[in-house]
């Protein structure tokens, strides 16, 4: 998926939607790195990948967050 339309997709769910995305990203961000750690297959670019997804996540959650105050 293009980082655009991720993005697009990520700014129309909701607070709690984004919260479940996160715990999400999060799962799959720890089972990537002990992936990593066996050795299998090449993860580090899946790793950056899931990074970046989370923070905007986050960003997202603040600005929302923000909004609602």
């Amino acid at each position: 998926m293009k980082r655009k339309e991720q993005l697009e997709q990520l700014r129309e769910m909701n607070a709690d939607e984004l919260k479940e995305q996160a715990d999400a990203l999060k799962e799959s961000l720890f089972r990537l790195k002990f992936r990593k750690t066996l050795g299998v297959g090449e993860t580090i670019n899946d790793i950056r990948r899931e990074k970046k997804t989370l923070a905007r996540v986050y960003t997202l959650l603040n600005k929302k967050g923000a909004e609602a105050k």
